[in-house]
């Protein structure tokens, strides 16, 4: 395999969004006035490539970058709370994502595992009273898989046509969904994982739920 050279490569940010779209239950405050602790999963993330990039790529190079980036944008989001735990006021705490991991590393819960297991499941493994989970679905990334390629060497990705994501929050009792945020970055985007959840979390942060300032 050749080596990938990319000198200068800048990262975008994103460039435009859609409006955000929120759901949460009705009996949200209820179910999490005893909630304490909860798991930050790492991030379902979905490549679709341009087909003819689809045929240059190995099945396990885009795997390997797809899951890298999942755990990257847990490992940013979890950084995200942390750094701003003092100004919102969180009424939970979050577990560190390491022993979470670790925790489904134990239990023989691989990455691709994950979307087959309930959220109650997972959150009664993980000993929390709620699970956070995100999707991310990347759209046509930049031509000749260079987008990929980068994804792999330096944990980031180029130029897309779409960026979906979407953040759950399910509590553990019944696995019931209470809280659920759909963001959409449109245009020539390119961003590392800290990019993008920056770009999710300022926008979700005022409607954020487990914060005393909402």
């Amino acid at each position: 395999m050749k080596k990938l050279l990319v000198p200068g490569v800048t990262l975008l940010l994103l460039v435009s969004s859609c409006g955000p779209k929120i759901y949460k239950s009705n009996e949200f405050d209820d179910v999490t006035v005893k909630h304490r602790l909860v798991a930050i999963l790492p991030s379902d993330v979905t490549i679709n490539l341009r087909p003819n990039e689809a045929k240059k790529m190995p099945v396990e190079e885009i795997e390997k970058n797809r899951q890298s980036t999942g755990y990257a944008i847990q490992d940013k989001m979890y950084s995200w709370f942390l750094n701003r735990s003092d100004k919102f006021k969180y009424t939970v705490k979050f577990q560190d994502v390491s022993k979470t991991n670790s925790l489904l590393k134990d239990a023989g819960i691989s990455y691709a595992d994950l979307r087959d297991k309930s959220k109650e499941s997972l959150a009664k493994l993980l000993g929390v009273d709620a699970v956070i989970s995100n999707i991310t679905r990347m759209d046509k990334p930049m031509s000749e898989g260079v987008a990929v390629a980068i994804g792999v060497l330096v944990g980031a990705w180029g130029s897309t046509n779409n960026v979906t994501t979407t953040i759950t929050i399910h509590e553990a009792k019944q696995g019931d969904l209470i809280w659920k945020y759909d963001y959409v970055a449109q245009g020539s985007v390119g961003s590392s994982p800290e990019n993008l959840v920056n770009g999710l979390m300022r926008n979700a942060s005022r409607k954020f739920p487990y914060n005393d300032k909402e």
